[in-house]
């Protein structure tokens, strides 16, 4: 139980470091003319060039074994990608964490295919990240022995897992959608537990803060025995780190490094996000390294992993979906801004109590799919009408959780617009 919470509270913290970073490449794209108007680049030819082969329902290949239509275009998809990017912002900014988690099953909800959604979720990552991270300003911060090993065991991890999603999908698409709809199970189920039972914890205590102050404990507590021991390890080559922040800096062998690197490029393939919210954890939980050198090259993790991971795994083999990709990219710009400033007039015990909720809507809607596919599989034998039944609701308390969400969200923004203003 209280590995679990420690887990937890671990991939908390990496989810809110991707959401901050999240946020600056954000507020770095809108605040930059030069920066729109690539956007507006990357969006005109795709919905102009598409248009011409526009059509009113998706195309069979959908749900067979070839690859999407990258150029496919319907006013309606392009729309479903602008709200879904928006919803994944406003949960992210106001949040602070957890938004990337909702995009794979938003997508394989609206009937795209698992593994075009994944690939479509990094190319979107990917597209942010290229365009609006501001890298110069945080290369003091790398370690460039760290970011090397990383890589590399990244870049590994990448490729396995874009092998083992590309052949279970080739192998039969349903199998491949049950695989990675489980993960999300799994992840989303562990992450949504816990965040429910530390929000009625917090909601309980009579003093939020001493709660806080306890599991800020745990963490630093845990800080100082596995990163100790791995530091202690002599297996060369050991690359030397935070050298500005500790006396003569600090020592670790580049195999535990490359074994993390592996962990977070896997992950990012198999669930279409960009690793950041394990990137973090590990970095300071497990290697030891401090924060400061954690921001700079994770930054440079979620640029490479992605971009490796989209264009070497998904895109040569046309299982991205580029219209979706940047209708996400357009709604999450406006949804993080807005999500971030509506944190200043909602109460923090709320904003846990919705990112416990938005957790589990993910994990519900995952969750009731499985039956139908299961079926399908021939794994399981239920009616048609029961599998069918059993989707129709998990996707129903899925996006009611979800657009109940973003309209409070909208709401409280729009409702407190003058007070924001003269705030800024």
């Amino acid at each position: 139980m209280k590995l679990g919470k420690q887990m937890y509270q671990a991939l908390l913290e990496g989810s809110k470091a991707y959401a901050r970073w999240d946020l600056e490449t954000s507020r770095n794209i809108l605040t930059s003319k030069k920066r729109l108007f690539i956007l507006a680049l990357m969006v005109v030819p795709i919905v102009i060039g598409s248009i011409a082969i526009a059509s009113p329902e998706l195309p069979a290949i959908l749900g067979g074994k070839k690859a999407y239509s990258p150029a496919f275009y319907t006013p309606v998809i392009f729309g479903v990608s602008i709200v879904i990017g928006l919803c994944a912002g406003l949960i992210t900014g106001c949040i602070g964490a957890g938004g990337g988690f909702i995009i794979t099953p938003a997508l394989m909800s609206a009937g795209i295919k698992g593994i075009l959604a994944v690939g479509t979720d990094l190319f979107h990552i990917f597209a942010k990240a290229i365009m609006g991270t501001a890298i110069h300003k945080k290369l003091g911060n790398v370690s460039v022995g760290l970011a090397v090993a990383f890589l590399v065991g990244s870049i590994l991890g990448v490729t396995g897992g874009g092998v083992i999603n590309r052949a279970l999908y080739n192998f039969n698409p349903l199998l491949s959608d049950t695989f990675i709809s489980l993960i999300y199970v799994f992840l989303l189920g562990f992450l949504g537990i816990y965040a429910l039972q530390d929000f009625l914890k917090l909601r309980r205590s009579e003093n939020a803060p001493q709660a806080e102050q306890v599991v800020a404990a745990e963490k630093k507590s845990h800080r100082r025995s596995l990163p100790e021991c791995l530091q202690a390890s002599r297996i060369p080559p050991l690359i030397s780190f935070d050298e500005d922040l500790t006396p003569g800096g600090k020592k670790i062998p580049a195999l535990f490094v490359a074994l993390c690197g592996g962990v977070v490029g896997f992950a990012a393939a198999i669930m279409g996000v960009g690793g950041g919210f394990l990137t973090f954890p590990m970095f300071v939980y497990i290697l030891g390294v401090s924060s400061f050198t954690t921001v700079g090259t994770d930054i440079l993790q979620i640029i490479f992993t992605a971009g490796y991971g989209a264009i070497s795994q998904y895109a040569i083999y046309g299982f991205i979906f580029y219209t979706l990709a940047m209708g996400m990219l357009l709604g999450s710009l406006i949804g993080i801004q807005v999500g971030a400033l509506t944190t200043k007039v909602v109460k923090g015990i709320y904003i846990r109590g919705f990112y416990a909720t938005a957790i589990l809507a993910g994990f519900v809607n995952r969750l009731f799919a499985l039956p139908a596919k299961l079926n399908d599989m021939k794994v399981i034998s239920i009616s048609p009408s029961l599998a069918s039944v059993s989707t129709d609701i998990g996707n129903f308390l899925f996006f009611i959780t979800i657009g109940i969400f973003a309209v409070w969200v909208l709401s409280k923004f729009f409702g407190n617009m003058k007070l924001l203003r003269e705030e800024a």
